[in-house]
């Protein structure tokens, strides 16, 4: 049980204990029986003043004062801490952590965005506008209460990306993916290790800040490594050389080309009908409409607009282009 929850639970505890103590008390002092001790604490905590089981002895009176008083006491410290959490918005906070915590548990293959600076922003929105389900851990609570304003139904946890436990909390084990955009290359790599021993079979996706640090996160356990600086310098310098080609890729990543998608589809996401056929034979598959705009071989290398005749063979992957639809009906999973 967490703090929040027990803070709310300790008045009627308070009250709990009293109500035992009041029946212990009666039938210690007056040796009444089970019934008339429930009775008579009743009466007495609530201050219902209905008729007593029997007359009181002296040390009966007593215990019964001071009952009256410790339960009127206990009454006004429940009221005045269930007032003080409404009024601070605790109670609010605490079943909205419920809420994002059951959310958490209903992730299943997901993104996991460590860092919610201007790069894991970034990285959120594009993966929204593909409709990936992610999840953000950010250490900073004033930078999430701002974006949640605008941003009401994102998952969230706040907490240091670098620590295990907080990574298990995200989901690391059921997670496809991570993508770790802290400004400190130091965190990064921690993070990196982490994650990677955690689930070895995730893709990892790390921001660099400094070029002596790309090494060291590919060694850690890094899939790919991004330089904001470099990208935005080289983005900025071909929008000058190729600005219709530019503009394209901008297109298909954003908002507007949210239906169009170049997804790369795998010898086994194909249908068993024509896996092992040639190129030709693939794209005709049910007139889906997709494009291919390459392959990539079973050593990972790239041909760009390859030839019809070339056999698609286990390892290989073909990159198509095509809207999400003409694309999942290529692998089948439309009928």
């Amino acid at each position: 049980m967490n703090q929040t929850a027990w803070k709310l639970l300790q008045p009627l505890a308070i009250l709990l204990f009293i109500y035992f103590a009041g029946m212990v008390g009666y039938v210690l002092i007056e040796q009444f029986s089970f019934l008339e001790a429930f009775y008579m604490t009743t009466i007495s905590v609530t201050t219902a003043g209905f008729t007593e089981v029997r007359k009181l002895s002296d040390a009966g009176r007593i215990f019964t004062s001071f009952l009256l008083i410790t339960s009127w006491v206990a009454f006004a410290f429940a009221i005045t801490r269930i007032t003080q959490y409404i009024i601070n918005g605790e109670v609010n906070k605490y079943f909205k952590n419920r809420r994002i915590m059951k959310a958490i548990d209903n992730l299943n293959h997901h993104v996991i965005v460590c860092g919610f600076g201007r790069n894991g922003q970034q990285a959120a929105q594009t993966l929204g506008y593909h409709s990936q389900q992610y999840i953000v851990i950010e250490n900073d609570q004033e930078v999430m209460d701002r974006i949640v304003e605008e941003q009401p139904g994102l998952i969230y946890i706040i907490g240091d990306s670098t620590d295990d436990d907080v990574l298990i909390r995200a989901g690391i084990h059921r997670a496809k993916a991570l993508i770790t955009a802290l400004p400190a290359d130091a965190n990064n790599v921690f993070i990196v290790l982490s994650a990677r021993s955690l689930n070895p079979g995730i893709q990892i996706i790390s921001r660099a800040s400094e070029k002596n640090s790309y090494a060291k996160l590919v060694k850690a356990g890094a899939d790919n490594v991004i330089m904001p600086d470099k990208i935005g310098g080289t983005h900025m310098a071909t929008l000058v050389s190729k600005p219709d080609v530019i503009e394209f890729i901008d297109y298909l990543s954003g908002a507007e080309g949210e239906a169009i998608h170049i997804e790369s589809v795998s010898y086994n996401e194909l249908p068993t009908d024509i896996r092992g056929q040639t190129l030709k034979k693939i794209m005709a598959w049910k007139k889906t409409g997709v494009n291919c705009i390459g392959i990539k071989d079973a050593e990972g290398k790239f041909i760009i607009s390859p030839p019809e005749e070339t056999i698609i063979e286990k390892g290989m992957k073909v990159l198509v282009l095509g809207t999400k639809e003409q694309i999942e009906d290529m692998k089948g999973n439309i009928k």
